[in-house]
């Protein structure tokens, strides 16, 4: 063949091959910016690791409307969890409970209603009187729950949040943040995944009225599985929603949109968002061994390392084969240990930046050794010290 030809046909092939794997391997897409949101505050994070993916007047003291609700449920679910209340427990429907403006569950004056009916009547169809009835029934009276509130509002982080009622109604001195919201809203799906199934409810019917959840994300999105809307003229129409995809679970909170519509088109934005251009990975699991470690002078020679809790990380797509971990132990560990007591850590870096940096704890106990181990293991430790000395010069 002639030269000038084979070269002709190398170098088309040579161009060809090339314009394949252009599409058949496309080249990374750089993370674009967050979306832009007509709200007055919004944010996106990360359910696992609270990684904050959009934000804009997230720190905003807002009225929450309704979405109030979801920190009285909240308290209602840490009275169940305690033992205190029984989701079969009755409610005596006070005159105040009943006159209660606003969206209703429809109670009746002096009627008697099970817990779990009044949480429903809360959380679907976003009833006031239900509310106040449950205040009134765990607290004694409204002012006493809005403490209660209030109290696990701090414990909780919620550093720039303040109730005064249980239903949202607008109040002065009433105001919570979005960043305070996804909080707890975190804290209802971690603390409470059994009742969490509630808010995904798309109807409940009582006192032979049905009522249909004012979330139109259940229904758009079958990866929605929450949380709560609110509206009142002061707060315009707000949003918290949540959606689990794969293994990924998105919180997004919308405050002071224009509508009903505009609510769940913002938030549905910011998932679709979220979802698209970042994935989330579980890379330990928690009380699982990770390492083990010598240890002096107690009854066990060596003890096992790992996390408290599962190590989540969030990054953007197409990054995780850069992601680097380092898992770091303490020298001379000496018994007694207590287990869970602070042995190293676990750093894990993407680029140079720290994603996660977590305790590696003791997964047991160890206790101090009889004195020949105690003896032993101080001659050692002293060697060790002396060829150490030598070694450095």
């Amino acid at each position: 063949m002639n030269p000038f030809k084979k070269f002709t046909l190398l170098l088309f092939f040579g161009l060809w091959v090339a314009h394949f794997k252009a599409y058949a391997e496309p080249a990374d897409i750089a993370t674009p910016p967050a979306p832009t949101i007509a709200a007055s505050a919004y944010i996106l994070q990360d359910f696992h690791t609270g990684k904050v993916l959009a934000e804009n007047n997230a720190d905003a003291k807002l009225a929450p409307a309704s979405l109030t609700k979801i920190m009285t449920v909240y308290v209602v679910f840490r009275e169940l969890s305690s033992g205190h209340l029984h989701l079969e427990d009755n409610v005596t429907i006070s005159e105040k409970a009943w006159k209660t403006q606003g969206s209703k569950m429809f109670v009746e004056l002096g009627t008697q209603v099970k817990i779990e009916d009044l949480l429903k009547g809360v959380i679907i169809q976003s009833g006031n009187d239900a509310s106040v009835a449950l205040a009134e029934h765990v607290a004694g009276n409204e002012e006493t729950f809005a403490d209660m509130m209030n109290q696990h509002a701090a414990r909780l982080g919620m550093n720039n949040s303040h109730f005064k009622n249980s239903d949202g109604l607008p109040s002065p001195d009433h105001y919570t943040t979005a960043r305070d919201l996804a909080i707890l809203t975190t804290a209802v799906i971690k603390e409470y995944p059994d009742f969490y199934r509630w808010f995904s409810q798309k109807e409940f019917t009582y006192n032979k009225i049905t009522q249909q959840n004012r979330n139109k994300l259940l229904s758009r999105d079958e990866s929605v599985d929450g949380v709560k809307t609110g509206f009142t003229d002061d707060a315009g129409y707000c949003l918290v929603a949540s959606a689990l995809r794969e293994d990924m679970r998105l919180i997004s909170v919308v405050m002071g949109a224009k509508n009903a519509n505009a609510r769940a088109n913002e938030n549905q934005t910011l998932l679709n968002y979220g979802f698209r251009f970042f994935e989330s990975h579980r890379l330990y699991q928690g009380k699982t061994s990770l390492s083990e470690a010598r240890v002096w002078k107690g009854a066990s020679k060596t003890i096992t390392l790992g996390l408290a809790d599962d190590l989540h990380v969030t990054l953007p797509r197409r990054l995780y084969k850069e992601l680097k971990a380092v898992i770091t132990v303490d020298q001379k560990i000496t018994a007694p240990i207590l287990a869970g007591a602070k042995l190293g850590s676990v750093k894990v870096s993407l680029q140079g930046e720290t994603l996660a940096d977590k305790d590696l704890v003791a997964l047991t106990a160890i206790e101090q050794g009889n004195l020949f181990q105690r003896l032993s293991d101080s001659v050692l430790m002293l060697m060790d010290k002396t060829t150490d000395g030598k070694e450095a010069k």
